[in-house]
């Protein structure tokens, strides 16, 4: 009788077994395919984006010369008579508040990196990182009015002449808001060198300071210069800081003190309703996105470059 009862559970137990392993096969069989429509959708759509792009550029430069646009210093597409379109101003004013940004990101982000990385405790770590990395989750909507309403009432204490809406204000709030990335990725560099060359460097007589300047920092050149060209691309496509913050007045020059206007916040104003489908204002945020496109394209190329130019094996 037991041995029936035995046998009975023993048979019961190889056909869950068998049942379980043709489910496990099907699923083996159908995460390929999942996964491979996931990736193609995600190229589909890069794809569509950037054709997007092309033909609706395509069609501004049908209506405004293409040098015109890439060499006028005048920005004045809702003129009443004819419209000037060179892109110059806003690249001008994209610029000055990405180097303003880079200018406060980099010292602080590095230092930041090289205290996680070679002074901090795991303790102190545990409790810093994840302080710093908050600032990339806040909203910059918030960011901007930050800008607005906090950082350029002070910075007129000390600079009378500077404008409600200027370049150095929402520069400096971007640059705090990018600091993490470069913090959190330069570290991340710093971290992966080995222990071995920290130790032998401290047995040759060098001081914990001379060891994070001379050995850890050239050891991680790679991914911290990535993490700097990568925060930049990040500075450059900001959008609602320097639309709140930065005005919409459109200058060729480096003045940081008075209105600008970049090419982001520029597709937000027209975005907003300022202009009808179809027209030529319409069709030039699409030139505009282009040309950040290749700004931002130019950036990634050149920290993939670095990366792969500058990495040390080990």
């Amino acid at each position: 009788m037991v041995s029936e009862k035995g046998s009975f559970s023993i048979q019961k137990l190889i056909e869950e077994k068998k049942k379980n392993k043709s489910a496990h096969t099907i699923i083996e069989k159908l995460v390929p395919f999942i996964l491979l429509f996931t990736a193609v959708l995600s190229v589909l759509t890069t794809l569509g984006i950037v054709f997007t792009l092309i033909f609706e550029t395509f069609t501004f430069f049908s209506k405004v010369s293409f040098i015109e646009f890439i060499t006028e210093k005048k920005w004045y597409p809702f003129s009443e008579t004819k419209g000037t379109y060179g892109i110059l101003p806003l690249v001008s004013g994209t610029l000055r508040v990405t180097l303003i940004a880079i200018i406060v990101a980099v010292p602080i982000g590095l230092a930041s990196a090289v205290f996680l990385s070679e002074y901090a405790s795991e303790r102190t770590r545990r409790i810093i990182k994840p302080i710093l990395e908050v600032l990339a989750g806040i909203p910059t909507i918030v960011y901007g009015f930050f800008a607005l309403t906090f950082v350029t009432p002070i910075l007129r204490q000390f600079i009378p002449t500077l404008e409600i809406f200027n370049a150095l204000s929402p520069g400096i709030v971007i640059g705090i808001m990018i600091t993490p990335m470069i913090a959190s990725l330069s570290e991340d560099a710093m971290t992966s060198v080995p222990n071995s060359m920290r130790e032998g460097a401290l047995a040759l007589g060098s001081t914990k300071f001379e060891v994070s300047m001379k050995v850890v920092l050239p050891a991680a050149i790679s991914g911290i210069v990535s993490s700097i060209v990568l925060a930049i691309s990040r500075a450059i496509g900001e959008t609602m800081i320097v639309a709140v913050a930065g005005g919409s007045t459109p200058t060729w020059g480096w003045d940081v003190t008075s209105s600008i206007q970049t090419m982001t916040a520029y597709i937000v104003q027209v975005s907003t309703g300022d202009a009808g489908y179809g027209t030529t204002i319409y069709y030039s945020i699409y030139a505009v996105g282009m040309t950040l496109f290749v700004f931002t394209l130019l950036m990634n190329l050149l920290a993939q470059y670095i990366s792969k130019r500058f990495r040390e094996e080990y």
